[in-house]
């Protein structure tokens, strides 16, 4: 994973150490020794995550956060805060004034890396709908519903084996969110999959069930992939924090709870939900008439062709992979000259709902006409694109499909050619016609199969 971190400090000593440590993890660092430096940096380069200290002369980290949270340009940019402070009230500080985070020196090494990835990965998916909104803007659609509403209350799933511990969570967490309770983790699976929380809060204190496995599940099921997931832990257990980050648990509060923080730190979480839930609703009312293909439901050419360029522009400026696929299924034709054209929407439908639950969050799937699919697939390597690729032509080739206007179950296979953006300057025409050329090359190799661009 590669992102952009900026580094706040006014100690030379501390910027120098952090910086270290996060160029040999492979991330591209900028440094700032004050708040002034700090926010005139996020306003004019791209950033992904800012390393902030509070204790700065004339302006304080508190401060630089807030002003940060405040404006829109730079409103999205998570925030860790890391200082010598280790009251309970300045961690709360922090979080009100907007950081996702709030790490006391010294920081441990494993569990800041693992918490910034865990931040870039989050804020991948938020820039991914906000860059999805911007293109259904640019291309002369109605404006955009307004995410900056005021706070709306929370609905909230606490998983929690202990009845002492659900009751002081549910008192303290009271004034903000409804609040739902369950103590046993599969129970609250379905359930979470059943119904619409904003927040998922898992007390890691079962005697006999590991809490991880509860959120490897929230995040593999489609229905519970984005509530964010609060994870409740012991103090030292450095491994299970680490480990949770990984899984893509949100965020982690310790014990003893403090309800103070506990408050603050499922607001951010609330706050986030609804800030995305509200993008994707509004990018899905204002496109799916312009940009959605009728048949599929997935977007179409019209919108690819807008939206690849602005992915291609963020990749070049950052300096981060991207690839695409484009596919075809085998011998489509004969699927319309043996069973007729509404057979063949059948299985277009069908091969679109198998794109779809092959690919990735921030992957954009689209048809791009006919039997033609397209997969661009953002911050992915040659590799990585072709271990999507296979995965997608597995998921159509192994299980028939179900054609009802047919009355039969049709056997249907896919050609997929891949092809990645060049490192120094490259366009989407480009790019798709090496991919277009390698999918050429998979129909003339015997079909059913995935080939890659040469580089």
């Amino acid at each position: 994973m590669t992102a952009r971190i900026l580094v706040v400090d006014d100690v030379p000593a501390n910027v120098k150490l952090l910086e270290a440590r996060l160029v040999a993890e492979y991330f591209d660092v900028l440094t700032a020794g004050d708040g002034h430096a700090a926010l005139a940096t996020c306003e004019k380069t791209p950033v992904d995550l800012v390393l902030l200290d509070i204790m700065m002369p004339g302006m304080d980290g508190f401060e630089v956060c807030e002003r940060l949270k405040a404006n829109s340009r730079t409103a999205h940019i998570p925030v860790v805060m890391i200082t010598a402070l280790d009251q309970p009230s300045d961690r709360v500080r922090g979080l009100k004034a907007g950081a996702d985070d709030f790490l006391t020196k010294p920081v441990n090494d494993l569990q800041l890396m693992s918490r910034v990835k865990s931040l870039v990965r989050l804020k991948n998916v938020s820039d991914e709908l906000r860059l999805r909104a911007q293109t259904a803007q640019t291309i002369g659609l109605q404006e955009l519903a307004r995410v900056d509403r005021p706070d709306e209350p929370g609905s909230v799933l606490l998983v929690d084996g202990r009845a002492s511990s659900q009751e002081r969570l549910t008192r303290a967490l009271k004034p903000i969110a409804d609040v739902a309770v369950i103590s046993d983790p599969q129970a609250a699976l379905f359930k979470a999959a059943e119904s619409s929380f904003d927040l998922i809060i898992v007390n890691a204190n079962f005697d006999d069930y590991d809490p991880l496995r509860l959120c490897s599940q929230l995040r593999s099921l489609e229905r519970t992939r984005f509530i964010p997931i609060l994870l409740v832990t012991e103090q030292g257990n450095d491994e299970r924090i680490v480990r949770a980050l990984e899984l893509g648990v949100t965020d982690y509060i310790m014990r003893p709870v403090d309800p103070n923080e506990l408050v603050a730190r499922s607001l951010t979480q609330i706050r986030r939900k609804h800030c995305n839930d509200r993008l994707r609703a509004s990018v899905q009312q204002t496109i799916e008439l312009a940009v959605t293909d009728d048949l599929t439901g997935l977007h179409n050419r019209r919108y690819l062709e807008n939206h690849l360029k602005l992915l291609i522009d963020r990749a070049t400026t950052r300096g981060r992979p991207l690839s695409i696929c484009i596919t075809d299924i085998d011998r489509f034709k004969r699927v319309n000259d043996t069973h007729g054209h509404d057979a063949g929407d059948d299985v277009l439908r069908e091969f679109a709902n198998r794109v779809r639950a092959t690919v990735r969050g921030a992957d954009l799937a689209c048809r791009f006409g006919g039997e033609e699919f397209v997969v661009v697939m953002p911050d992915t390597t040659p590799e990585m694109a072709a271990i999507v690729a296979e995965r997608l032509r597995l998921a159509v080739e192994s299980r028939g499909f179900d054609i009802p206007q047919a009355a039969t179950v049709l056997n249907v296979t896919a050609s997929l050619g891949i092809a990645t953006l060049r490192p120094h300057g490259d366009t989407a025409e480009a790019l798709l016609k090496r991919a277009d050329m390698a999918l050429y090359q998979a129909k003339n190799g015997g079909r059913n199969r995935v080939v890659a661009a040469a580089a």
